[in-house]
């Protein structure tokens, strides 16, 4: 049996992290083509290009061949992306916050706990059924799946706000 130290597990977190997201340098510029960022804004308020977005970043970051990746290294994949969701989603949820009245914010507030309880429960549905190791892409998959769909969600309410507000 051939183990594995923990300085090259973190290596390999590293380096799927760099194929995921590029060099910092291409990201604070918003160039790099695997960003959620860059797809977001040329999919404009397009429902089907915006859901078209769902994946990119972590597909290339994965390859075409899914199966010659490790299931941690299509994880780190998955969590990329779904990071740049979750900066998009706050950014959203934050923008609408300031917007609302109070009693708004407070059923604005109930609405994603109890959307952020929700995925969980569907994610880890995922372990419940399958059990073992091949569950944990999955889940991952979900989470930022989910995590996209209610970016976009929160994204248009954001953005019809910012519209009438004008």
């Amino acid at each position: 049996m051939m183990t594995r130290s923990r300085g090259t597990g973190a290596a390999l977190v590293t380096l799927a992290l760099l194929v995921c997201v590029g060099p910092v340098s291409a990201a604070s510029k918003g160039g790099d083509p695997a960003s959620v960022e860059v797809c977001v804004k040329a999919a404009g308020n397009k429902a089907r290009a915006l859901d078209d977005c769902i994946g990119k970043a972590s597909g290339r970051c994965i390859g075409p061949d899914e199966g010659a990746k490790s299931s941690t290294e299509v994880r780190t994949c998955l969590d990329a992306e779904q990071a740049q969701w979750d900066k998009l989603l706050n950014a959203s949820y934050q923008a609408l916050l300031k917007g609302l009245e109070p009693d708004q914010q407070a059923k604005l507030r109930d609405m994603q706990r109890s959307w952020i309880e929700t995925r969980t429960k569907t994610c880890d549905f995922y372990y419940d059924y399958f059990q073992g190791t091949m569950a944990h892409p999955m889940i991952a998959n979900c989470l930022n799946r989910e995590t996209a769909r209610r970016a976009i969600f929160l994204r248009g309410f954001a953005e019809d706000m910012a519209g009438w507000k004008k």
